[in-house]
């Protein structure tokens, strides 16, 4: 009979309950005898009483919903007194033990079964996205295990046994049970975690689970009840995780680290949850739940500590993917302010039990030992600074500790920390921590400062600056500029050198040091406007001299230092014009003040007074207008007066209401006097510039109003016969800067953003309105355009044509309805004697007009202007129609325009011709897919405006004036131009394929072909005169990058730009092939001086022309070669040359031949019909092939081929070598000086490949470089020509000496920071060879003074960091002197070494003096 079967048999018997209820309800008085009781109620089990329900009920008896606990009040005590749980245990005891003798199963099996039984009735009913129990559930689950304890105390349950059934069919279980499993000490959650091998998988996503469940709103027991078991758990995990490991009841590790893992699991879910979905309300409350348990957990006090100083080790190193570029860049947007509050909430719960300066060491040493995320570290200083007022001073202490530290071991590392923390200290506002502006002035203002102790110091922080300026915000580099740090009068030049590279800077970023305000706090946040600034500094300014009664030094200094801001920016905004009140204000005191210390010129405070007497006037005399109408609404009726003013042709009314309107625009736009118009700037703004909606309305009803203007004065009379109220309209707001400035930006708006929505009547207006602007330049201020132009300001007109852009095919049709709307009227208003033509049409919307009506015409390209014999058009009146005639076709316009004469005449004058550096500056920006042309059009439009038009003009009309050398620098010139213009390194957007780039390309390669097939002859140019041109043109561009600051980045700007180019040329001409004697020949020179010259400046990273590039030359030589007579002697003639002249060009041929080997021999068959291959190509593949059975374990004969030919092919091999000592092994440098001057030259090649792999850590891995430069180091110790490659002077090196060529020299000048790098990795064993060497004594003192000059000229590597590098040179060379052996000729090089380290290190110098002094006692004494 199964347990089953018997407890489901018993079902409809009497509970145990309902028997004694009735018993006591006949008894006069409760029974009190327990013995009594007991047998009772076993006797009555006996009676087949069943098991589940006795076990149910006993779990339901303090139930309310049990239906037995509706009898009264006095019964239920009775009952309840009645009953012990002694009595209950010794009952379920009895029947367990009983049910299993029945069933023949073990006890303990029975009672894990009935257990889990009632625990799936008390949960299994609810739904599983809960994860609490209802309150219900609770008590009963409470009262279960009560029995299952009872059970324990009795033997009779196993709690391992337990819990495995349990987890049988609990994959994921609930917290509240586990909770109430340990707290009832059924089962505790360390023997859980002890028992369960699987327990992180579900505890952490359970935690997770159970911080994001939100219980209903009113259900406030279940939140109580939830946080009780998360802090519950959490403080489980925190004692058994982080309790001492000298308690007796510590942990195992296993344990311990499962408790610390599930933790940070935890953590760095809050951490991901907080950065990446923190504006979501429910991962906010889940975050939040969990921040708020750092506060409830409750353990040891020294428990806590640990836990809360591993929790806030772990946030500050999360993730850290931010560099400190990163950091100085956006440090800004990390303050307390923006920063998360969740976030700043942790480091707050995490920092309360501890003291600021136990928090600052704990970050310090943190900083100095892990990869940090420097977002976490700043906000967490910020929190400290912000609820710590008593954190300033010992943040203060810590950045003076780091700056001490940095300057006594020039440590980038402290140094860079130290910057960062103060100002993120600054960014907190000055009551929490000093200014910037302040820090660094106290720190490196004075004398006293870290960096004056010596001149080492000083260009470590000049060094040092200069390092952070291409990630700088412009504040903190005015904040240098403005307060820079002390430098002695004779190292001023180096101060001048970073002020100079600053201030470039702040001109990239379109700073002015000179707009920066007076009183500005610098913190690091984004600076506010100048006008802006100007106006908080006025105000400060007065308001100081209220309160003081005295002008401050700030002003008074800044009248001296700082004179252009003080008179371009403080006066115009202090002198604004107003209506002085009667009696003097603040303002007013404070200007007469400074009249009397001389600091307002006399002019401008002279116009001032008179500014302020007009507007007092204006005040008085104000226009009559109703107090109802509003301003726009009175504007709209004027305007609409003058409009039907114009077409009357009244031009007395018309002047008179012109005089309504400008009186009308200048309440609305209080602009300046007209006098202080002369030398304004308007700057204008291409993005979306901030107007108030009334000035925008303004400037869109003028539009409107002078559109419908233009059109019904047109319908009457012709623009020349008209009255001059356009112009006169013009003026009126030409001389008022805001008025102005708002229709230029909203022009620019209309023409660049809205063209293709403008209606036919609206273009023909602002086409006009456009002219007139122009005509008006003599009084009109230039404008400035804040992105698209250069710094230069230009013409009104000028700024507006270059909203106009040709890159495709709707703006184009725009851009010349446009332009021929524009011109058109400006030719019929020019008819006039009143005004020449050329006042009235803008140049560069001509030139627009040149660029695209041959463009989308062809048959304008049959003709010169109007030059074409044929009908031409001479009414400009009838050209004005055809413009404004919105029936007409656009070509037909531009077809009558094309062939007016007056349109031809423009081009005599040098202005309005287009030249081909601008006409190709156009085309190259053209799109191709959204061009109007189809590739076979497009090109056909090329051929004829490079090769027939712009080849036969004449040179001083814009032309090449015939020349093909002409054309072929401007088309060369317009692709690098266009390739490292700033827009396209900038907008992604479109690709080099995207543009016309590639036709121009296809272009200069057909210019190319014809100049190489042009004969020779004296009046002709020859082929040859190619390879002049191309080499010349690049000369010219890498002469003008490198008188730049930054001449490496620029140099390698430009040379990646013209190396795009050169592979796009054939290649052949880049090879020159003369005549002479009835002889052609190679001439390589001009590419030798090339690749040595400019390529081997920028061959890294490796050391190395690229594959490409490589393959190029090599073809180009052997299709130069298959011109000559003898084919292959001229290449093995010419390749010779190389090899000794070139050997860049050799190591690379050689490291790349297995890629290109089958192209090139090839190429040789096609070219030579089969021969074989020449014999400088044979031995490159002898070379390889010795190189490869080297590599296998096999010497063979060493080829007939230079040395570094043979380094390069054994280099190549290396690369994929597991065993290189073995392979290098079979060389003999003491035998045979073939294999040490390969061995020298490889060495060489891997210090070079070690140099690239510091420089360029992204490309290489400088840990295997080193490895393989130690290999061949211990193969070449041996010899003493080593140390021939690392000599300062190129004739030095003997037989080496081209090793020069073959790196950059920048990997030059590092060659003793190499020495070292690569010595000091040495074992003991290879230092003891080393240093016995006669010759290394001299050699390491040259390369430790060069060492010196290397991190005095800022050229050092950060990797290793630079002091130590010098601290463990040093100590390498202390310890080297005594033991190096010292021979008489090596003892008068060192006597000079030893003069030139007195002033470098005079520890190293005193140890050469004693150890010269020992020498020559010990040879004196042999003498004797």
């Amino acid at each position: 009979m199964s347990l089953s079967a018997s407890c489901g048999s018993a079902r409809q018997k009497r509970s145990l309950s309902s028997l004694l209820d009735s018993h006591s309800l006949k008894r006069p008085k409760p029974l009190r005898d327990g013995q009594r009781l007991q047998e009772a109620a076993i006797q009555l089990l006996e009676q087949q009483q069943d098991l589940c329900s006795l076990f149910k009920e006993i779990g339901t008896r303090h139930d309310p919903s049990n239906p037995i606990n509706s009898t009264g009040e006095e019964q239920r005590k009775e009952v309840s007194e009645g009953i012990s749980s002694d009595v209950e245990g010794s009952l379920l005891v009895f029947g367990l033990r009983r049910q299993a003798r029945q069933l023949a199963v073990p006890l303990a099996t029975l009672s894990v079964k009935l257990v889990l039984e009632r625990l799936r009735e008390i949960t299994g009913s609810e739904d599983n996205d809960r994860e609490m129990l209802t309150a219900p559930q609770s008590v009963k689950l409470c009262a279960l295990l009560e029995s299952a304890k009872e059970l324990l105390t009795h033997g009779c349950l196993c709690p391992k046994l337990l819990w495995q059934e349990y987890r049988k069919y609990h994959k994921l279980p609930k917290l509240d049970v586990v909770y109430q499993l340990h707290l009832n000490d059924v089962l505790t959650l360390k023997d859980i975690l002890k028992s369960d091998e699987g327990v992180r998988l579900w505890l952490v996503p359970q935690l997770k689970a159970l911080c994001s469940w939100t219980p209903p709103q009113e259900d406030k027991e279940t939140m109580q009840a939830q946080q009780k078991v998360m802090s519950g758990i959490v403080g489980l995990l925190v004692s058994f995780g982080f309790q001492s490991s000298q308690e007796p009841a510590a942990m195992e590790k296993r344990d311990f680290l499962l408790c610390t893992s599930a933790l940070d699991a935890m953590l760095f879910w809050f951490l991901d949850t907080v950065d990446t979905t923190s504006t979501q309300k429910l991962c906010e409350t889940a975050t939040d739940r969990w921040c708020q348990l750092f506060a409830d957990v409750s353990t040891y006090p020294d428990v806590n500590q640990r836990f809360f100083m591993h929790s806030l080790t772990q946030t500050l190193t999360y993730k850290p993917r931010l560099t400190v570029s990163d950091a100085i860049s956006l440090q800004n947007k990390w303050t307390f302010e923006k920063a998360s509050r969740l976030l700043t909430s942790l480091f707050r719960k995490l920092s309360v039990i501890f003291s600021v300066n136990q928090l600052l060491r704990h970050l310090q040493q943190v900083l100095e030992t892990h990869e940090v995320n420097w977002k976490h570290v700043l906000c967490f200083l910020s929190t400290l600074l912000v609820y710590n007022p008593s954190a300033q001073p010992s943040l203060r202490e810590l950045l003076s500790r780091l700056l001490t530290s940095a300057f006594e071991g020039y440590d980038l590392e402290s140094m860079i920390t130290a910057f960062l923390l103060a100002r993120q200290g600054a960014l907190q506002g000055p009551a929490i921590f000093p200014s910037y502006c302040d820090w660094f002035k106290e720190c490196f203002g004075g004398a006293s400062g870290f960096h004056a102790t010596s001149k080492k110091s000083l260009v470590f922080l000049l060094k040092f600056l200069s390092d952070l300026v291409p990630f700088e915000p412009p504040q903190y580099l005015k904040v240098h500029i403005l307060h820079p740090p002390y430098v002695p009068v004779k190292y001023r030049s180096l101060l001048m050198e970073y002020v100079s590279l600053a201030k470039t800077r702040l001109a990239d970023l379109k700073e002015s040091v000179e707009e920066m305000g007076l009183y500005g706090d610098v913190s690091g946040a984004e600076a506010a406007p100048v006008q802006c600034q100007a106006v908080q500094d006025v105000d400060k300014a007065v308001s100081l001299f209220e309160s003081t009664g005295r002008l401050s030094a700030t002003v008074m200094e800044a009248s001296i230092f700082r004179r252009s801001y003080f008179l371009t920016r403080f006066l115009p905004t202090l002198l604004k014009p107003k209506v002085l009140p009667v009696k003097a204000d603040a303002q007013m005191s404070f200007i007469e003040a400074l009249k009397k210390a001389d600091k307002i010129p006399a002019a401008q405070y002279s116009a001032y007074v008179g500014s302020c007497q007009r507007l007092r006037q204006q005040e008085r005399n104000a226009v009559r207008v109703d107090n109802h109408d509003h301003p726009l609404q009175l504007l709209e009726v004027q305007l609409q007066e003058l409009v039907e003013h114009v077409v009357d042709g009244s031009e007395g009314d018309m002047s008179a209401q012109l005089s309504k309107v400008s009186h009308t625009l200048g309440f609305i736009f209080p602009g300046l006097p007209t006098d202080a118009l002369e030398k304004e700037v308007i700057q204008l703004q291409t993005g979306t510039p901030q107007f108030s909606e009334l000035h925008m309305k303004v400037v869109n009803v003028i539009l409107r109003r002078f559109c419908q203007c233009i059109l019904d004065s047109s319908q009457v009379l012709s623009p020349n016969k008209q009255m001059t109220w356009a112009s006169r309209f013009v003026s009126v707001f030409a001389c008022n800067i805001q008025l102005l400035s708002c229709l230029l930006h909203r022009l620019w708006d209309l023409l660049h953003n809205q063209g293709s929505l403008l209606s036919g009547p609206h273009l023909l207006g602002l086409a006009a309105f456009v002219v007139h602007l122009h005509a008006s330049t003599l009084q009109s201020p230039l404008v400035h355009l804040a992105s698209l132009c250069p710094a230069k300001p230009v013409p009104i007109s000028e700024a507006l044509s270059s909203a106009l852009v040709c890159s495709t095919q709707t703006n184009m049709l725009f851009c010349v309805r446009f332009c021929m709307a524009a011109v058109s009227y400006g030719i019929c208003r020019g008819d006039s004697l009143t005004q020449p033509q050329k006042d009235l049409i803008p140049s560069s919307f001509y030139k627009k007009l040149q660029y695209l009506i041959p463009r989308l015409l062809p048959e304008a390209r049959r003709t010169a202007g109007s030059k074409e014999a044929g009908i031409q058009e001479t009414d400009s009146f009838g050209l004005w129609s055809n413009a404004k005639d919105s029936s007409s076709h656009w070509k037909k316009t531009a077809w009558c325009l094309w062939r007016h004469p007056a349109f031809s005449q423009l081009l005599q004058a040098p202005q309005y011709q287009l030249f081909f550096t601008e006409w190709l500056a156009i085309e190259s920006q053209v799109e191709r897919s959204k061009d109007a042309l189809t590739d076979s059009e497009r090109l056909e439009y090329h051929q004829w405006a490079c090769l027939h038009l712009y080849l036969t003009a004449p040179d001083n009309e814009g032309g090449c004036g015939g020349s093909m050398k002409s054309i072929f620098f401007h088309l060369i010139h317009a692709i690098m131009d266009q390739q490292s213009s700033e827009k396209s390194q900038k907008d992604h957007t479109i690709s080099q394929r995207g543009t016309c780039l590639p036709d121009i390309i296809c272009i200069l390669q057909e210019v190319v072909y014809e100049m190489d097939l042009t004969p020779l002859a004296v009046s002709h140019q020859s082929r040859a005169d190619v390879c002049d041109f191309l080499f010349e043109l690049a000369s010219e561009r890498f002469s003008g990058s490198l008188t730049e600051a930054s001449a490496q980045l620029s140099c390698e700007h430009t040379l990646n730009t013209w190396n795009r180019v050169l592979l796009a040329l054939p290649s052949v001409s880049f090879i020159k092939v003369k005549a002479e004697e009835g002889r052609r020949h190679l001439d390589c020179d001009k590419l030798i001086q090339h690749v040595n010259q400019h390529q081997r400046s920028v061959c890294l990273p490796g050391g190395l022309l690229s594959c490409h590039l490589t393959s190029h030359f090599l073809k180009g030589i052997l299709y130069a070669s298959a011109r000559c007579s003898h084919v292959g002697e001229e290449f093995c003639k010419i390749w010779s040359l190389i090899s000794q002249q070139c050997p860049l060009l050799l190591v690379s041929t050689v490291y790349w031949w297995d890629r290109m080997s089958a192209a090139v021999l090839s190429l040789w068959c096609r070219l030579s019909d089969g021969a074989t291959p020449p014999e400088q190509l044979q031995i490159i593949a002898s070379s390889q092939h010795w190189a490869r059975s080297l590599m296998g374990g096999q010497l063979l004969h060493v080829p007939s081929a230079p040395a570094l030919l043979l380094a390069s092919s054994i280099y190549e091999g290396l690369q994929g070598q597991q065993d290189v000592h073995a392979a290098l092994s079979f060389l003999e440098p003491d035998k045979d000086i073939k294999h040490r001057e390969v061995l020298v030259f490889l060495l060489f090649l891997c210090v070079n490949n070690y140099l690239s792999a510091l420089l360029y850590p992204q490309e290489k891995c400088h840990q295997k470089a080193i490895k393989l430069c130690t290999e061949v180091l211990k193969v070449a110790v041996d010899c003493t020509d080593w140390l021939l490659i690392f000599k300062s002077n190129a004739a030095e090196k003997g037989v080496y000496q081209s090793v020069t060529m073959v790196t950059s020299d920048r990997c030059d000048q590092l060659m003793p920071w190499a020495f070292y790098s690569v010595l000091l990795e040495q074992s003991a064993e290879l230092h003891h060879k080393v240093v016995r060497r006669p010759d290394f004594l001299s050699a390491a003192v040259c390369c430790y003074i060069g060492l010196q000059q290397i991190f005095l000229d800022g050229l050092a590597i950060s990797d290793p960091p630079e002091s130590q590098i010098l601290s463990r040179s040093k100590r390498f060379l202390l310890s080297a002197i005594p033991h190096t052996p010292a021979s008489s000729s090596s003892c008068r090089l060192l006597t000079q070494l030893q003069t030139q380290c007195v002033n470098v290190d005079p520890e190293v110098a005193a140890a050469l003096f004693a150890h010269l002094n020992a020498h020559t006692l010990i040879t004196g004494m042999e003498f004797l």
